[in-house]
């Protein structure tokens, strides 16, 4: 497969014709997969979610605001892409928070995450041309449905249950579109630096202004909070996001999305270690399964 070429005509730096992940670049999107668990985590245990996911995205505007004066400014195609997304991303948010208001962490989060990496995977397929070796391919499928089954741990549901399901599907649908538009979006831009600086910007004042026609500029917008409830999640987004857009200009967007996923079994950990949410044995037989699933993926 031919490297997808940037605006300029020219192949990708660093892309591999290979669909496999090396070691490093594997390690690289585990660690992001950490970092998104534990900013869920943040967002789970706090009283006002909306305001708390605002914090953060409010902080991580900041972060990004002093970079894009260091940074090209997006092509006409770029501005697009990042307008589309910024919509993504909003959308996102308001669904995730909308899960968690009636389910926990170790219900909402599988599903969430848990039906992204076979809709960019197919994404990636049709748009860009991207192939999966045997291996790859039915490694996906088991970190897919490792994932998946985590959310049915549970026996039986109560109605705020059935609504944190469909809520957290709908949250699914949104970040496999993201994901899709960040992915091309980050091969398209001049760097893909460039495109998470502009983001970040961009989604975090969509998303903090949402948050304040909804609630209001007095709820709980001290700079003390910011810091406080803000500054940890923010920067858990901002490099989690940034390294995860620049591993997608080095391998496959299906095989980095569904590593991310593993993400799961960190949230699992969380779940009953912080926040004690109770987990059974199908927890630990799907963590094993999304486990297996990353070994195939790397081979």
């Amino acid at each position: 497969m031919a490297p997808p070429p940037n605006l300029h005509g020219h192949p990708t730096p660093g892309w591999k014709e290979e669909a496999v992940l090396d070691t490093g670049i594997l390690l690289v999107v585990l660690a992001t997969a950490l970092m998104h668990a534990s900013w869920n985590a943040m967002v789970r245990a706090s009283g006002d979610k909306l305001v708390s996911l605002a914090n953060m995205t409010a902080l991580t505007a900041l972060i990004g605001l002093p970079l894009i004066f260091f940074v090209p400014l997006p092509s006409r195609e770029v501005w697009a892409l990042l307008a589309l997304t910024t919509l993504l991303h909003t959308g996102y948010k308001v669904f995730l928070v909308r899960a968690y208001a009636h389910g926990g962490l170790g219900h909402v989060y599988p599903l969430a995450r848990g039906g992204a990496p076979l809709l960019v995977a197919g994404a990636g397929f049709v748009l860009l041309g991207e192939t999966l070796s045997p291996a790859s391919l039915a490694g996906m499928l088991l970190v897919t449905l490792g994932i998946i089954s985590l959310a049915f741990r549970k026996n039986g549901g109560t109605q705020d249950e059935k609504r944190a399901t469909l809520y957290a599907l709908i949250t699914a649908g949104f970040i496999a579109s993201y994901t899709t538009v960040d992915g091309i979006g980050a091969r398209f831009a001049e760097t893909s630096f460039a495109y998470v600086a502009w983001l970040f910007v961009l989604d975090g004042a969509a998303f903090t202004a949402l948050a304040l026609w909804r609630r209001g500029p007095g709820a709980a917008w001290s700079p003390a909070t910011l810091l406080r409830q803000g500054l940890p999640g923010a920067l858990l987004q901002v490099v989690a996001y940034a390294l995860v857009l620049w591993a997608m200009t080095k391998a496959p967007l299906g095989l980095v999305s569904a590593v991310r996923e593993t993400s799961v079994v960190f949230a699992a950990l969380i779940s009953s270690l912080i926040l004690k949410e109770k987990l059974g044995p199908m927890a630990a037989i799907a963590a094993l399964a999304v486990a297996a699933g990353v070994i195939l993926i790397e081979g």
